[in-house]
């Protein structure tokens, strides 16, 4: 398996997770501030290699109903930037309701407001890559049930 970055690509922060070297378990690694693309890849660049990550998952934000409005053009647009410029492979990963999600568990967990808001990209992002790793996991083999 190899190592994923996984990206929660929004207007104005880009929430950042990495999985283990086994590709079974996403966490959270940052939320970068965006600025420019070349200052936004340049980052992902740093990150990328920091972390030997082979490839990157792009959170998809699909409508309700499963179709791409502008948010998901824009995705896919940073998406194909980041292939280009890191030379890594991209897939993109439905990201419906992991935001709400990422908000929920962090209440479960009584982060505080402040916090919540500082860590919830990056929490959504680890959401969004832990979705594609397990449906990306070979089927297991054994005694399992």
């Amino acid at each position: 398996m190899v190592r994923s970055l996984g990206l929660d690509v929004g207007t104005k922060t880009v929430g950042v997770a990495v999985s283990d070297a086994l590709g079974l378990t996403a966490q959270p690694v940052t939320t970068l501030r965006r600025t420019n693309l070349r200052a936004d890849l340049t980052e992902l660049r740093r990150l990328a290699e920091h972390h030997a990550v082979e490839q990157v998952v792009v959170g998809l934000p699909l409508n309700m109903n499963g179709t791409e409005g502008p948010s998901a053009s824009e995705a896919r647009r940073f998406g194909e930037a980041v292939a280009r410029q890191l030379g890594l492979s991209v897939e993109y990963w439905d990201e419906r309701l992991t935001t709400a999600a990422a908000n929920r568990m962090l209440i479960e967990a009584d982060v505080s407001r402040a916090r919540r808001k500082a860590v919830v990209d990056q929490v959504a992002a680890a959401l969004i890559l832990q979705g594609w790793l397990d449906a990306h996991q070979p089927a297991a083999h054994g005694d399992e049930p």
